[in-house]
């Protein structure tokens, strides 16, 4: 095939990521990525649709790449997909903006290929994978799943995506392969929108043991990361079940309890309303080591300074490693856009702040203590800063979401593992020298 200049944008999730990867690998070795869309013989945009800002970032940079590419001859095909698209179908996008050559949603992954071939005028692009690898080098995302089938009422994701749908596990036990064994990729993080779902619409009652039993042996990898745990799903059944497993897997769990008072889980539909602290203490109880990560909502419906200062008090007895804070957007079509008791916006900013300066106070506290011990360190990317400084991760610090650590010294390369010593903590990231 000849060769396809391709400039790519990848908004949102990591779900999104692969998506991305998945149809750029498509294009083969005839693949050449350039910086600037102007130099695109196709851009490639997939976008975020999830709640209002995300959407507002997707215009806004289909909006700048035209005006990019708005005096090129002969102008680059654009294709924008993802969830953006998925949220308010093509017709009414095509309207808004006709300058877009391909519109595709997120229920036609399968079909891309062959729409973006037809667009370049080729005929080959007719099925998916294998995956070309945008990440940092060292960790590469692993989507097990698509869509949700959970009915949380701030989350459009379902109408988005569709149902929950496992991916079959040889299909990723040969991707996962691919990318160790052929990709030097010490690092695995397994994303899907619930990971504790995997399977159960396959028909398997212990899905994710069953992946597990399958990645863990794969030679050459290093650490496994699951993120996106549904609270509901971490049974002590499974638990046991992971304490038992060692490396590579990372005692590491994200799990998303979105808020810690009854009445507000209640309202938000969440499976797991009545008391959060009772998972946080499962987990612990098998990983008494365990890094823990989640995110909160503030400002849902209804929400008063008693239920807040509830939240708050929960953030400040479990002392998560991380903590994302996130205020309530009413969006259309879901149950609690039409929630009575609507907080206000600047209601809304005060408690978010407030909590982030909450876990400010905690990370900086933990990290202190990581302050001389020595950690194997997962080198990403050298650093703008200053010659030798590179950018990595410890294992408690997953790719994008979390601090990071900064490392420099001897033999210190990109997608390699260093032994390094602690020498710093800063309010969320460390300072390392091998």
């Amino acid at each position: 095939m000849a060769s396809i200049r391709v400039h790519t944008i990848s908004l949102g999730c990591p779900k999104n990521r692969v998506d991305t990867e998945r149809l750029l690998g498509v294009l083969g070795r005839g693949l050449v990525p350039v910086e600037s869309p102007a130099e695109a013989d196709l851009v490639l945009v997939n976008t975020c649709g999830f709640i209002r800002p995300a959407v507002e970032e997707s215009v806004d940079t289909i909006l700048a790449v035209l005006r990019e590419v708005e005096d090129v001859n002969p102008r680059p095909v654009l294709a924008v997909t993802g969830c953006l698209v998925s949220r308010y179908g093509q017709d009414d996008l095509r309207a808004d903006l006709p300058e877009v050559d391909i519109w595709l949603s997120t229920r036609e992954l399968e079909q891309w290929p062959g729409l973006v071939g037809a667009a370049l005028g080729k005929k080959k692009l007719d099925a998916l994978g294998p995956r070309r690898i945008s990440t940092a080098p060292g960790y590469a995302y692993l989507k097990v799943s698509e869509g949700c089938s959970h009915k949380c009422a701030f989350c459009t994701i379902p109408s988005i995506r569709g149902k929950h749908v496992s991916r079959p596990l040889d299909e990723l036990e040969r991707e996962a392969r691919l990318l160790v064994e052929q990709g030097k990729v010490p690092e695995l993080v397994i994303v899907g929108q619930d990971v504790t779902s995997y399977g159960h619409d396959l028909g398997m009652k212990d899905g994710l043991k069953h992946l597990l039993d399958r990645l863990m042996p794969i030679t050459g990898l290093k650490w496994l990361r699951l993120m996106y745990l549904y609270p509901a799903g971490l049974t002590d059944g499974l638990l046991k079940h992971l304490a038992g497993l060692g490396r590579p897997l990372l005692p590491y769990f994200d799990i998303p309890v979105q808020h810690a008072h009854p009445e507000i889980l209640a309202a938000m539909g969440r499976p797991f309303a009545k008391d959060p602290s009772l998972v946080i203490d499962r987990v612990r109880k098998h990983f008494p080591e365990a890094a823990l990560r989640t995110s909160c909502i503030v400002g849902f419906p209804g929400e008063t300074d008693a239920h807040f200062k509830e939240l708050k008090a929960f953030v400040e007895r479990t002392r998560f490693h991380h903590l994302g804070v996130f205020p309530y957007h009413q969006e259309e079509g879901t149950v609690a856009a039409g929630l009575p008791g609507q907080v206000p916006q600047a209601t809304k900013t005060r408690r978010k702040n407030a909590l982030m300066k909450l876990q400010e106070r905690i990370s900086r506290e933990r990290l202190a203590d990581m302050v001389g011990t020595r950690m194997e360190v997962l080198v990403e990317e050298p650093s703008p800063e200053w010659p030798g400084l590179h950018v990595g991760r410890v294992w408690f610090q997953a790719p994008e979401v979390d601090g990071v650590t900064y490392v420099s010294g001897p033999k210190v390369k990109p997608g390699r593992m260093v032994q390094a010593d602690i020498e710093q903590a800063q309010s969320y990231d460390l300072v390392a020298l091998t």
